[in-house]
């Protein structure tokens, strides 16, 4: 069961790709992106920004498997 949900959290990013207040932050940051004239150091931190958003984005999905897994322990209490 606990691996169908971890399978189902890396297939379904909604939680993330679907909150309107973090594609707007994302947007602005892609915006202001663009405005950096420099190529190498604009693409330097925009692919830094995609690497921290990822690591985010994996502690959060590891917050739920582990808040999951303890509702889950505590319902079989009951």
């Amino acid at each position: 069961m606990l691996k169908q949900i971890k399978e189902s959290l890396k297939d379904n990013k909604d939680w993330k790709e679907k909150n309107k207040k973090y594609l707007r932050e994302l947007q602005s940051f892609f915006d202001k992106a663009d405005n950096i004239e420099d190529e190498k150091l604009k693409n330097k931190i925009i692919r830094q920004m995609l690497r921290c958003d990822d690591i985010l984005t994996q502690i959060a999905e590891n917050r739920f498997q582990e808040f999951y897994k303890l509702g889950y322990r505590n319902a079989k209490k009951e």
